[in-house]
Protein backbone atom coordinates (compact mmCIF):
# COMPACT_ATOMS: atom_id res chain seq x y z
CA UNK A 1 0.00 0.00 0.00
CA UNK A 2 1.31 3.61 -0.93
CA UNK A 3 0.94 6.24 1.77
CA UNK A 4 0.53 8.87 -0.59
CA UNK A 5 -3.26 10.25 -0.05
CA UNK A 6 -5.56 9.58 -3.21
CA UNK A 7 -8.82 11.27 -0.79
CA UNK A 8 -8.43 14.16 1.12
CA UNK A 9 -11.20 15.13 3.21
CA UNK A 10 -11.12 18.55 5.16
CA UNK A 11 -13.60 19.81 7.68
CA UNK A 12 -16.48 17.99 5.65
CA UNK A 13 -20.40 19.08 7.01
CA UNK A 14 -23.35 18.11 5.50
CA UNK A 15 -26.59 19.95 6.85
CA UNK A 16 -30.16 19.08 5.32
CA UNK A 17 -31.78 22.83 6.58
CA UNK A 18 -31.62 22.63 10.18
CA UNK A 19 -30.31 18.83 10.71
CA UNK A 20 -26.47 18.00 10.90
CA UNK A 21 -25.54 14.92 9.36
CA UNK A 22 -21.76 15.78 9.23
CA UNK A 23 -19.48 18.49 11.16
CA UNK A 24 -16.02 18.62 10.30
CA UNK A 25 -14.78 15.81 9.19
CA UNK A 26 -11.43 14.79 7.97
CA UNK A 27 -9.64 12.56 7.21
CA UNK A 28 -7.14 10.92 4.28
CA UNK A 29 -7.47 7.30 2.22
CA UNK A 30 -3.93 6.51 0.97
CA UNK A 31 -3.24 4.55 -2.55
CA UNK A 32 -4.15 1.10 -2.68
CA UNK A 33 -5.78 0.86 0.35
CA UNK A 34 -8.79 -1.15 1.19
CA UNK A 35 -10.75 1.32 3.29
CA UNK A 36 -13.81 0.83 5.21
CA UNK A 37 -16.64 3.85 6.76
CA UNK A 38 -18.50 1.92 9.48
CA UNK A 39 -21.02 2.92 11.94
CA UNK A 40 -24.17 2.49 13.20
CA UNK A 41 -27.39 3.25 10.91
CA UNK A 42 -28.23 6.84 10.46
CA UNK A 43 -24.83 8.20 11.24
CA UNK A 44 -23.60 9.37 7.62
CA UNK A 45 -21.85 6.71 6.32
CA UNK A 46 -23.50 6.35 2.52
CA UNK A 47 -24.12 9.85 2.44
CA UNK A 48 -19.96 10.40 2.74
CA UNK A 49 -19.46 7.62 0.04
CA UNK A 50 -21.94 9.98 -1.98
CA UNK A 51 -19.50 12.80 -1.23
CA UNK A 52 -16.73 10.84 -2.17
CA UNK A 53 -17.36 9.69 -5.53
CA UNK A 54 -19.01 13.15 -6.61
CA UNK A 55 -23.23 12.29 -6.60
CA UNK A 56 -23.17 14.67 -3.67
CA UNK A 57 -21.38 17.72 -2.65
CA UNK A 58 -21.34 18.82 0.88
CA UNK A 59 -22.24 21.90 2.74
CA UNK A 60 -18.72 23.20 3.58
CA UNK A 61 -15.32 21.69 3.36
CA UNK A 62 -13.30 20.40 0.38
CA UNK A 63 -12.53 16.91 -0.79
CA UNK A 64 -9.71 16.04 -2.84
CA UNK A 65 -9.74 13.50 -5.08
CA UNK A 66 -6.25 12.12 -7.14
CA UNK A 67 -5.43 16.25 -6.72
CA UNK A 68 -8.43 17.54 -7.76
CA UNK A 69 -10.62 19.55 -5.44
CA UNK A 70 -14.10 18.03 -6.46
CA UNK A 71 -15.94 20.19 -4.39
CA UNK A 72 -15.18 23.30 -6.53
CA UNK A 73 -14.89 21.26 -9.72
CA UNK A 74 -17.23 22.55 -12.67
CA UNK A 75 -19.29 19.78 -14.66
CA UNK A 76 -16.02 19.19 -17.13
CA UNK A 77 -13.52 18.60 -14.62
CA UNK A 78 -16.06 16.42 -12.54
CA UNK A 79 -16.41 14.10 -15.50
CA UNK A 80 -13.07 13.94 -16.02
CA UNK A 81 -12.88 12.83 -12.75
CA UNK A 82 -15.39 10.19 -12.53
CA UNK A 83 -13.54 8.64 -15.21
CA UNK A 84 -11.69 7.41 -12.56
CA UNK A 85 -14.04 6.05 -10.37
CA UNK A 86 -16.02 3.01 -10.51
CA UNK A 87 -19.05 2.63 -7.81
CA UNK A 88 -21.02 -0.61 -7.04
CA UNK A 89 -24.05 0.38 -5.38
CA UNK A 90 -25.97 -1.72 -3.08
CA UNK A 91 -28.73 -2.47 -5.33
CA UNK A 92 -26.33 -3.97 -8.07
CA UNK A 93 -28.36 -1.30 -10.41
CA UNK A 94 -27.80 -3.07 -13.37
CA UNK A 95 -30.31 -1.96 -16.10
CA UNK A 96 -32.75 -4.88 -16.61
CA UNK A 97 -33.85 -4.20 -20.00
CA UNK A 98 -29.92 -4.60 -21.26
CA UNK A 99 -28.09 -7.75 -21.23
CA UNK A 100 -25.09 -8.20 -19.08
CA UNK A 101 -22.94 -6.94 -22.17
CA UNK A 102 -24.53 -3.55 -22.68
CA UNK A 103 -24.28 -3.30 -18.95
CA UNK A 104 -20.75 -3.37 -19.02
CA UNK A 105 -19.95 -1.49 -22.51
CA UNK A 106 -22.36 1.45 -21.33
CA UNK A 107 -19.21 3.20 -19.59
CA UNK A 108 -17.21 2.85 -22.74
CA UNK A 109 -18.76 3.86 -25.38
CA UNK A 110 -20.07 7.06 -22.92
CA UNK A 111 -16.77 7.89 -22.03
CA UNK A 112 -14.21 6.59 -24.44
CA UNK A 113 -14.00 6.54 -28.53
CA UNK A 114 -13.26 2.83 -28.42
CA UNK A 115 -14.43 0.94 -31.00
CA UNK A 116 -17.14 -1.66 -31.07
CA UNK A 117 -14.49 -4.56 -31.44
CA UNK A 118 -11.97 -3.17 -28.63
CA UNK A 119 -15.24 -2.83 -26.30
CA UNK A 120 -16.05 -6.16 -26.86
CA UNK A 121 -13.18 -7.65 -25.70
CA UNK A 122 -12.55 -5.53 -22.37
CA UNK A 123 -16.10 -6.51 -21.38
CA UNK A 124 -15.52 -10.08 -22.06
CA UNK A 125 -11.97 -9.40 -20.45
CA UNK A 126 -14.02 -7.95 -16.91
CA UNK A 127 -16.21 -10.56 -17.00
CA UNK A 128 -13.22 -12.86 -16.51
CA UNK A 129 -11.76 -10.85 -14.00
CA UNK A 130 -15.33 -11.49 -12.19
CA UNK A 131 -15.45 -15.40 -12.82
CA UNK A 132 -18.48 -14.51 -15.21
CA UNK A 133 -16.90 -15.47 -18.81
CA UNK A 134 -19.82 -16.62 -21.69
CA UNK A 135 -22.43 -14.81 -19.30
CA UNK A 136 -22.49 -11.46 -21.95
CA UNK A 137 -25.53 -12.16 -23.26
CA UNK A 138 -28.06 -12.76 -20.45
CA UNK A 139 -29.91 -10.89 -19.20
CA UNK A 140 -29.32 -9.43 -14.83
CA UNK A 141 -32.76 -11.74 -14.26
CA UNK A 142 -31.05 -14.61 -15.27
CA UNK A 143 -28.43 -14.07 -12.54
CA UNK A 144 -28.17 -15.11 -9.05
CA UNK A 145 -27.74 -12.72 -6.43
CA UNK A 146 -24.34 -12.64 -6.29
CA UNK A 147 -23.54 -12.73 -10.00
CA UNK A 148 -25.33 -9.39 -10.34
CA UNK A 149 -22.81 -8.24 -7.75
CA UNK A 150 -19.62 -9.46 -9.74
CA UNK A 151 -21.73 -8.55 -12.83
CA UNK A 152 -22.29 -4.88 -11.37
CA UNK A 153 -18.81 -4.80 -10.14
CA UNK A 154 -16.99 -5.20 -13.71
CA UNK A 155 -19.35 -2.77 -14.67
CA UNK A 156 -17.38 -0.96 -12.02
CA UNK A 157 -14.07 -1.35 -13.35
CA UNK A 158 -15.18 -1.09 -16.77
CA UNK A 159 -12.33 2.06 -17.55
CA UNK A 160 -10.04 0.71 -15.60
CA UNK A 161 -10.49 2.98 -12.19
CA UNK A 162 -8.15 4.40 -9.84
CA UNK A 163 -11.13 4.25 -6.72
CA UNK A 164 -13.80 1.61 -6.87
CA UNK A 165 -16.33 2.58 -4.13
CA UNK A 166 -18.98 -0.12 -2.55
CA UNK A 167 -22.19 0.84 -0.90
CA UNK A 168 -23.01 -2.40 1.11
CA UNK A 169 -22.00 -4.72 -1.16
CA UNK A 170 -22.66 -7.84 0.75
CA UNK A 171 -26.14 -6.83 1.44
CA UNK A 172 -28.40 -9.82 1.03
CA UNK A 173 -25.71 -12.04 0.15
CA UNK A 174 -25.75 -15.65 1.98
CA UNK A 175 -22.12 -16.17 3.76
CA UNK A 176 -20.38 -18.24 1.46
CA UNK A 177 -21.53 -15.82 -1.38
CA UNK A 178 -20.24 -13.29 0.68
CA UNK A 179 -17.13 -14.94 1.13
CA UNK A 180 -16.41 -15.52 -2.13
CA UNK A 181 -17.20 -11.48 -3.05
CA UNK A 182 -14.30 -10.97 -0.15
CA UNK A 183 -11.63 -13.25 -2.37
CA UNK A 184 -12.69 -11.44 -5.49
CA UNK A 185 -12.03 -8.30 -4.01
CA UNK A 186 -8.76 -8.91 -2.37
CA UNK A 187 -7.56 -10.36 -5.54
CA UNK A 188 -8.46 -6.99 -7.39
CA UNK A 189 -6.86 -5.16 -5.00
CA UNK A 190 -4.02 -7.01 -4.72
CA UNK A 191 -3.58 -7.77 -8.77
CA UNK A 192 -4.40 -4.22 -9.46
CA UNK A 193 -3.93 -1.88 -6.43
CA UNK A 194 -6.72 -0.16 -6.81
CA UNK A 195 -7.97 1.71 -3.82
CA UNK A 196 -11.33 0.90 -2.29
CA UNK A 197 -13.57 2.51 0.18
CA UNK A 198 -16.67 0.16 1.12
CA UNK A 199 -19.20 1.42 3.25
CA UNK A 200 -20.53 -1.78 5.25
CA UNK A 201 -21.70 -3.74 8.72
CA UNK A 202 -20.28 -6.95 7.84
CA UNK A 203 -17.72 -7.94 10.50
CA UNK A 204 -16.17 -11.07 8.51
CA UNK A 205 -15.53 -8.65 5.78
CA UNK A 206 -14.55 -5.71 7.89
CA UNK A 207 -12.00 -7.78 9.58
CA UNK A 208 -10.57 -9.91 6.94
CA UNK A 209 -10.16 -7.07 3.73
CA UNK A 210 -10.04 -3.55 5.75
CA UNK A 211 -6.70 -2.29 6.00
CA UNK A 212 -7.81 0.70 7.86
CA UNK A 213 -11.34 1.92 9.05
CA UNK A 214 -12.89 4.70 10.27
CA UNK A 215 -16.19 4.83 12.65
CA UNK A 216 -18.84 7.44 12.50
CA UNK A 217 -21.41 8.22 15.06
CA UNK A 218 -24.47 10.33 14.96
CA UNK A 219 -24.29 11.72 18.01
CA UNK A 220 -20.97 13.21 17.55
CA UNK A 221 -21.77 13.75 13.72
CA UNK A 222 -18.60 12.45 12.66
CA UNK A 223 -15.52 10.22 13.37
CA UNK A 224 -15.14 8.26 17.05
CA UNK A 225 -12.71 5.76 16.24
CA UNK A 226 -9.94 4.99 13.21
CA UNK A 227 -7.41 2.43 12.24
CA UNK A 228 -6.71 -1.17 12.03
CA UNK A 229 -10.46 -2.94 13.18
CA UNK A 230 -8.39 -5.92 15.13
CA UNK A 231 -6.40 -2.82 16.99
CA UNK A 232 -9.84 -1.20 17.82
CA UNK A 233 -11.81 -4.36 18.92
CA UNK A 234 -8.87 -5.37 21.09
CA UNK A 235 -7.69 -2.08 22.23
CA UNK A 236 -10.41 0.55 22.21
CA UNK A 237 -10.95 2.20 25.36
CA UNK A 238 -14.52 3.48 23.42
CA UNK A 239 -17.75 1.53 24.98
CA UNK A 240 -19.50 2.67 21.22
CA UNK A 241 -16.47 1.02 19.31
CA UNK A 242 -16.16 -1.71 21.82
CA UNK A 243 -19.82 -2.52 21.07
CA UNK A 244 -19.85 -2.42 17.73
CA UNK A 245 -16.76 -5.02 16.82
CA UNK A 246 -18.20 -7.33 19.43
CA UNK A 247 -21.48 -7.51 18.36
CA UNK A 248 -22.81 -6.31 21.97
CA UNK A 249 -26.12 -4.17 22.73
CA UNK A 250 -25.74 -1.21 23.74
CA UNK A 251 -28.99 -1.13 25.80
CA UNK A 252 -32.75 -1.56 25.77
CA UNK A 253 -35.08 -4.43 26.68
Amino acid sequence: MNKEPIIEVENLTTRYGDTTILENVSFRVSRGEIFMLLGASGCGKSTLLKHLNGLLRPSSGRIIVNGTDITAADEDTMREVQKTIGVLFQADALFSSMTIFENIALPLYEYTDLTPGMIDRIVKMKLALVNLPGYENHMPSELSGGMRKRAALARAMALDPLLLFFDEPWAGLDPVTAAELDILIRSINTAMGTTMVIVTQELASIFGLAQRVIMLDKSVRGIIAQGDPTELKEHSQDLKVINYFNRKATGGD
